[in-house]
């Protein structure tokens, strides 16, 4: 059935993967952006582009939000400013899209909004037993208080009858941003790395399973509350890092010690350093089935699609 959707950050990683999908699913799409125009030539005459929300009519009729818009967590040490500005890039526009469903005649069947597992935070080490979405968050640390906001904004929208749908991310794979052309470049040239002991959990997924489970979530009433997007196998970071440099025929020789990373990036190493052994437990029992659910073979699929794009582009 075909649905009028808003989705904010259209034209980030996760958001240039979505919207053609929901354009093919024969749905329309609003997308809100600081810049229009940019966004228009990027996401077609198909989208309606608004810069703002109050530009959308209380009439008219928006069926469900897909909310991924906020600043990468990745950059910047997280100084005291970063970390408002990164709570700030979640908040306003989730206060805005409250706003607006206050304002709108009928509000929309459900919201979906991008979290992250940094929820469940870090753990002792040697602690890998499965986490699903039943864990409680970890207070007092930075990624899980960011993940604890940003789903306590969304869930206000409860109070007008939505179904709210929480994605709790984990490191998604795509070859045209996010984590992997970074780490792509550094396994093709032999410079993968183990990060410190490489025994932390490393949870993932392939951008097409975020699609996939985005649209699953709108197909489904059933679904709501905290989802993990994460793929059914969890590897360790040594275990990653080696079957990235394997897709390429490379071998990972290099290790980076914890407490080099430690002094370098803060808490924010705890991203890279620490992790918890996430499992999709919600979508499995929901019957959502995984288009890469195994890393081999989703690293070797990424690895073919990026030869045939530098073959292209070549």
């Amino acid at each position: 059935m075909s649905q009028t959707l808003l989705v904010t950050g259209a034209t980030g990683f996760v958001g240039r993967h979505l919207v053609p999908r929901l354009l093919a699913d024969g749905h329309a799409v609003i997308a809100l952006s600081r810049d229009p125009e940019r966004a228009g030539r990027a996401l077609g005459p198909q989208v309606r582009v608004v810069g703002q929300l109050t530009d959308i009519a209380s009439d008219t009729c928006i069926d469900a939000c897909v909310h991924l818009a906020g600043a990468r967590v990745i950059g910047p040490p997280w100084t005291q400013t970063r970390r408002d500005e990164l709570m700030r890039s979640r908040a306003a526009p989730a206060a805005q899209l409250l706003a607006l469903m206050h304002r709108l005649e009928r509000p929309p069947r459900a919201l979906l909004v991008a979290s992250a597992i940094g929820w469940y935070g870090k753990v002792e080490t040697g602690d890998d037993l499965p986490c699903d979405e039943s864990a409680a968050p970890q207070p007092g640390q930075f990624q899980s208080d960011l993940c604890v906001a940003i789903e306590r904004d969304a869930q206000l929208a409860e109070a007008l009858g939505v179904r709210v749908v929480r994605l709790r991310f984990g490191v998604v794979l795509g070859v045209d941003g996010g984590a992997y052309p970074p780490q792509a470049l550094a396994a093709r040239l032999g410079l993968g790395a183990v990060l410190g002991d490489g025994r932390q959990p490393s949870p993932w997924v392939h951008v097409d399973d975020v699609v996939g489970l985005a649209c699953f979530a709108l197909a489904h009433d059933e679904v709501a509350g905290p989802v993990n997007v994460v793929a059914p196998q969890t590897p360790t970071q040594s275990e990653f890092v080696h079957a990235l440099a394997a897709s390429y025929g490379r071998k990972a020789r290099l290790r980076v010690p914890g407490v080099a990373l430690r002094l370098a990036m803060g808490e924010m190493s705890d991203l890279l350093l620490a992790g918890r052994k996430v499992v999709p437990a919600v979508a499995q029992r929901a019957g959502y089935a995984f288009a890469h659910p195994s890393l081999e073979a989703a690293l070797a699929a990424l690895a073919a699609r990026q030869r045939r794009n530098v073959a292209a582009s070549g």
